[in-house]
Order: structure tokens, then C-alpha cells, then sequence
């Protein structure tokens, strides 16, 4: 486990007022790990426990981390009126402004006080591919206004796509299936991959009058890769069930940490207790598993509720949401299911659920909305391929 009351994250939060009794104590898998009975023994207990862990040794380094986050900076630095000619479009790709979406509207007063900017998957539109929902073309802001933007954000989305599978194999493993399980074309061979920039702009939450930074809502489907900055604010229930609702904060790892052993300067530096191969590459990432693995799993493996809440300080996130493709059908893994634990859950396909969800058709935690005629030529698209057969 992660002790973070005695690393800087900890440190900052006890100055904040969080007590270490409202902090989450998550696993922490080194990918680089020779060792992978370990870092799947690890994983497992920590995706049985809560689905949430950290991520060290990923690949990708720390210096360019800080150039993604620069140039996230600098887009959402951009005057409103400039940020809303990128508006989010049919496809969900391009600039959410605060208060636009709803995470949680049981309990939320407002939206989220929360700007976001969608990327995904670059589908040219002569491309029949590009004609499916939440395939297309991205919205990107001109060279003149953010020179290097664009080819920033193009190449972090391909390399976390590999941090995601890389974890993607130790998940696999961990349920009992063969490592390239999820490389599949049908499943993460080609993904609905989405890179969601989020900026926090300093307004203080109050749960008790309904204010969030991002309301309570768990994740649609297989793994979401979380980068943050130095400023906490994400949270975790554990069980969403319980009455009250019992919140526990998941910390930024960012830094070196020295290990209590080491002293020498020159030695690699620690992370928690896990070696860091170099220092360039010593952020950690959040990740946390989605619904739709949930189901997959018959309900062994959890997608825990989350929220964000703001302490007062502007805070810098960057999401990217890897689901599978538009041809999975989902259904019970068979190394997850006996004649005593039976499949919990119907066959579907994933896209049909995931709209569904997106809709707010199903009884599920509330999804992001978008305007109304938006959905209702969406949705008439999606039911139209469903009833012809075309997924």
C-alpha cells in the first residue's frame, strides 16, 4: 500500500485539514516490473478492493508530462470567446465549458465547475469509419493561436493509449485469461480512446449545499488513466450504498520520493517503496476500472462511485478514457462465472449500452449531457444501426 501521509502529497493535505483517516491507501504497480506475479497479485487485490490504483515505471517521462500539461495550461488560459469557437461537437470532441455538465444532478445544485476539452481517436471523415458514433475528426485550435498544440496532444494520446495496454495485460492476467486478451480488434485492437483535458478553476465545494468541482459518477468502461497535478481534490466511495456515504481522498504521486534506506544522490530514486527506473519518469499515474469491466467481470472486479471536490485552488487534470470498440459484444468472461456464481448480466453490445447510458435511458449514475437536438439525431443514428444489424 501507499503511504502517503509521510511522502510531500501527504504533507500538503494535512496542511489542507485532511485527517490521514480520509485517505485512501491504494496499491502501486511498477510496469516495468520483471516480477509480474507480483504486479498482478497487486493489481488484483487492489481492482477486488476498490478498482483504483497507481501506475509507476509507464514510460511515458516527466518532462513531456509537463509540456502536455503547458499546453493544457495554455488552452484553457484562452479567452472564453476564443475557447468557444472549439465548442464540443456531435462526435464529443472540443471544449466543455464550466457548469455544462452534470456528473451527479440528485445531489448538484449547479454543473460541474469544471472546463474540459475531448480528444479522441483522429478518424478522417472520408473514412466510412468516421460516419460511427464517436468516431470523426477532432477540433483543434489553429498553429497561429497554440503553435505545437496539436502534435502535443496527437502523440500523448498514442503513447498513454500504451500505458493503458499495458495495463489492459495485467488485468487480463489477473482474471485468469491470457495475456493478450484484450488486444483483440474487437476490443482495445481499435478503441474508443478519449483524452479529456480538465481545468478546476478554484471554486470552493460544498457537498452539503450541492457544489462539486465534478459530481459523484463512476466511469463507462474498461480503464481510465488519471494525470494530475500537485493539488488534491479527487475522491473515492468505496461503498456506494452506505449511509452516509463515507469519501476518502486519492493523492497526486508526482516527484521523487527517496526511499529511508537510500541516502546516496546518485541511486535511483523511490516512489513509495517501488524503484523508479529513472528520474524522468516519476509520475504516477490513477487508474481506476470502468463499468463495463464490472460487468465483464460478473461483478468480481470493481468501478467505484468518484467525485472531485475543490479546495480553493485552480487544479489541472488529465483524463483518457479507453473503452472498447464499437463490434465488442459484451458478455460474462468465462474464467469469471461457475454453477455457483452464474452470469449476472445480459449479452449487449457495449456501443448500444454505452449510448444508453450517455442518454440517460438506463438507471445509472448521470453521464455528461450535450444539447437535446444533439442527442435525439444521435440517438436516432445509434437505434438505426442497432435494428439494421450494421454493428
Amino acid at each position: 500500500m501507499v503511504d502517503i501521509m509521510n511522502n510531500k502529497a501527504g504533507t500538503d493535505m494535512k496542511n489542507d485539514g485532511i485527517a490521514s483517516a480520509n485517505i485512501s491507501a491504494l496499491h502501486c504497480i511498477d510496469l516495468s516490473s520483471p516480477d509480474i506475479h507480483t504486479s498482478v497479485t497487486l493489481l488484483k487485490q487492489a481492482c477486488l478492493d476498490s478498482g483504483f490504483f497507481y501506475v509507476v515505471n509507464h514510460g511515458i517521462s516527466q518532462e513531456f508530462m509537463g509540456e502536455v500539461f503547458a499546453q493544457s495550461k495554455k488552452l484553457f488560459d484562452l479567452p472564453l470567446e476564443e475557447k468557444m469557437k472549439l465548442l464540443r461537437n456531435e462526435k464529443h470532441r472540443g471544449y466543455t465549458p464550466s457548469l455544462d455538465e452534470h456528473l451527479d444532478p440528485d445531489n448538484q445544485i449547479n454543473g460541474d465547475y469544471k472546463e474540459g476539452y475531448y480528444i479522441g481517436v483522429e478518424i478522417p471523415e472520408d473514412d466510412p469509419e468516421s460516419q460511427r458514433p464517436f468516431y470523426g475528426s477532432n477540433v483543434w485550435p489553429t498553429a497561429g493561436t497554440l503553435p505545437g498544440w496539436k502534435e502535443t496532444m496527437e502523440k500523448y494520446h498514442q503513447e498513454a493509449l500504451e500505458v493503458n495496454k499495458a495495463v489492459s495485460r495485467l488485468i487480463a492476467l489477473a482474471l485468469d485469461l491470457d495475456v493478450d486478451f484484450f488486444d483483440r480488434p474487437e476490443f482495445l485492437g481499435r478503441p474508443i480512446a478519449t483524452l479529456r483535458l480538465l481545468h478546476y478553476e478554484g471554486k470552493l465545494s460544498d457537498p452539503s449545499n450541492g457544489i462539486f468541482g465534478a459530481g459523484a459518477h463512476s466511469d463507462y468502461g474498461l480503464i481510465t488513466l488519471l494525470a494530475t497535478d500537485d493539488v488534491s481534490g479527487l475522491q473515492i466511495c468505496k461503498d456506494k450504498d452506505a449511509k452516509p456515504q463515507i469519501w476518502e481522498y486519492v493523492p497526486p504521486l508526482r516527484g521523487i520520493m527517496s526511499s529511508p534506506a537510500v541516502s546516496n544522490k546518485d541511486s535511483m530514486p523511490f516512489v513509495n517503496n517501488v524503484k523508479v527506473k529513472s528520474k524522468s519518469s516519476t509520475n504516477a499515474f490513477v487508474v481506476n476500472l470502468g463499468d463495463m469491466l464490472e460487468r465483464w467481470s460478473n461483478g468480481i472486479f470493481r468501478s467505484t462511485l468518484h467525485r472531485v471536490l475543490g479546495n480553493g485552488q485552480e487544479r489541472f487534470s488529465i483524463a483518457y478514457f479507453v473503452e472498447p470498440s464499437h463490434d465488442c459484444l459484451v458478455e460474462c468472461l468465462p474464467t469469471c462465472q461457475s454453477k455457483v456464481n452464474p452470469p449476472r448480466q445480459v449479452i449487449y453490445s457495449y456501443m448500444w449500452h454505452k449510448t444508453k447510458l450517455s442518454f440517460g435511458i438506463l438507471q445509472s449514475n448521470a453521464r455528461p449531457t450535450c444539447s437535446s437536438v444533439t442527442k435525439t439525431l444521435m440517438l436516432i443514428e445509434i437505434l438505426t444501426n442497432e435494428i439494421l444489424g450494421n454493428w
